[in-house]
Parts: structure tokens; sequence; C-alpha cells
């Protein structure tokens, strides 16, 4: 299992790593795990607004359907694309190629709710 230092996780297996003002965003190595093969990802449309905890969009594996939650708040400002084509880069690279949003932050205080990778893998022994 692999949890990258450096990025903010929260209890709904989102991460967030910080970028400037910006906030690259998907799910944690657990979460993709958990699913399966990832077969389709909805991702919301750019410019649209978010507030930590909402919805912003689905992830449907082999397994299940799950809800994506965004960790913080902010304006979509790009999508990953290339999820469309290949949404198998979600199982392959969740911290790398399987990025899911950008987000400009509004509020960059939300990180502080989130989890380190430590405290997130001790939520996942729990």
């Amino acid at each position: 299992m692999n949890y990258p230092e450096g990025l903010f996780y929260s209890k709904e297996h989102e991460w967030a790593k910080k970028d400037g003002e910006l906030a690259v965003i998907g799910i944690s190595w657990h979460a993709q795990d958990s699913l399966g093969d990832v077969v389709y990802i909805e991702l919301p449309a750019v410019g649209t607004e978010l507030k930590p905890m909402q919805e912003f969009g689905v992830v449907e594996s082999v397994k299940t359907v799950s809800t994506l939650y965004c960790p913080i708040s902010g304006k979509v400002i790009e999508v990953n694309q290339e999820l469309a084509k290949h949404p198998e880069a979600v199982n392959e690279d969740p911290y790398g190629k399987g990025w899911m949003i950008k987000v400009k932050m509004s509020r960059p205080d939300d990180l502080k709710d989130l989890m380190n990778a430590k405290d997130y893998q001790a939520s996942l022994k729990a």
C-alpha cells in the first residue's frame, strides 16, 4: 500500500496535493484497491464551485459505483480528460496519472481539516 507523504487525505479516501493556490485531487490507493478495476469516471465541469464534502463525481468499477467527495472548497479549473479514455489510470497510478481534478482553493485552511499520510493509515486500521 502506498500513501505518499505531503498529501492530505480525507476520511472518504480522497487525497489533495497543494500546488500553490491549487489543489490536485484524486482517490487514495486504498480507495482504488477497494473498488477493483475502474471502468468509468464521471467528473464535474470546469468552473464548478465545490465545498468540502460535496459530491463532485462518480467512479464505477467492476464491483461497485462510488461517489467522489471534494476534500476542500474551491473552483474546478481543470479535469483530467485522459480518464475518460483510460479510467484504469486510477488503479495503475492513483497519485500521478490517475489524478481527477484541479481546484483553485477558496479556503486553503480546509487542508488543516484533512489527515497526513500517517494519520490516514492509522484510520484505515481502526
